[in-house]
Formats: structure tokens, C-alpha cells, sequence
């Protein structure tokens, strides 16, 4: 995992609104990354609802937020338009990118190991370093952690 003070690791990724985001054409700005597993699940949802509700505050702040699973453009369109994101969401359909930041692991669920996405988040300072990590992430109450860090 990733820590502090660390260079942000490289990427450009296809977005929900037909866009190729880069994390190099963001120089300058202060990022928000996070993962999370998959579109339109409950955990997943509590997440970017409240970075949706906080988005007011967030904006103010002057960062951008990015959500990234391994789930497909189409499916990050249609959790876009049900929820009403106002972020753009990135298809990292091969997981690269989120092994690059470490957020690609073993899991286990009912017994069962798999790898998936290890939700978590990271806040990229303007010059390309890592500013704050967030591991293990709970959903719920996320988005004021995220505000706390950009305020």
C-alpha cells in the first residue's frame, strides 16, 4: 500500500461520460481516488451517495473526485444516472490501476478467498504525491474523513 509522500502511481482511464481521464492532465489540483468494489451495491452506494451529499462542501475545496472499479463504462453510466454523481466514475476494467495503488487484494467472503478491490481511497496532493490513505474504508460516514483531509 501506498503511504504518504509517495509519488501517486501513473494512469489514464476511460470515464462514465466518454472521457480519458489521466491522472497527469490533473497536475495542479488536488485528487480524490477511491475504489470500490462494484456499481450499484448497497456499500458502494452508501459511499458515493454521501460524497454526493457532501458535494457542495468537496467542490468548494477545489478537488476532484474520481471513483474507480473494475466494472465496465456502461455500468458506471447507469449507477451515475440512478444516484445522480456529480464525479465522474473510471473503468479499470483490468484492475492495473488499482493494483499499482494497492487496492487490489485477497478477499473472503462465507469462507470463500478471491481477490477484488480493497476499498480504499486516496488524496493526491497537487504536485503528484500522496497526501492521505484511507484503508479498510466503511462506507458509511467516508465522505466527512475525505472533507476533513481536503478542508
Amino acid at each position: 500500500m501506498l503511504k504518504p509522500g509517495d509519488p501517486a502511481p501513473a494512469f489514464t482511464l476511460p470515464a462514465d461520460d466518454g472521457s480519458v481521464v489521466s491522472l497527469a492532465s490533473l497536475r495542479g489540483r488536488t485528487v480524490v481516488l477511491y475504489f470500490y468494489p462494484k456499481d450499484d451495491t448497497s456499500g458502494c452506494t452508501t459511499e458515493a451517495c454521501e460524497i454526493r451529499d457532501a458535494w457542495t462542501d468537496v467542490e468548494a475545496t477545489g478537488a476532484i473526485v474520481l471513483g474507480v472499479s473494475p466494472d465496465g463504462v456502461a455500468s458506471h453510466v447507469k449507477f451515475k444516472r440512478k444516484y445522480s454523481l456529480p464525479f465522474r466514475l473510471l473503468a479499470d476494467t483490468d484492475h492495473r490501476v488499482a493494483e499499482a495503488y494497492g487496492a487490489w487484494g485477497e478477499k473472503s467472503m462465507y469462507g470463500r478467498k478471491y481477490f477484488g478491490i480493497l476499498r480504499s481511497t486516496f488524496v493526491i496532493a497537487p504536485d503528484g504525491t500522496i497526501r492521505q490513505v484511507f484503508e479498510k474504508v466503511q462506507p458509511k460516514g467516508h465522505a466527512a474523513q475525505i472533507l476533513a483531509v481536503l478542508r
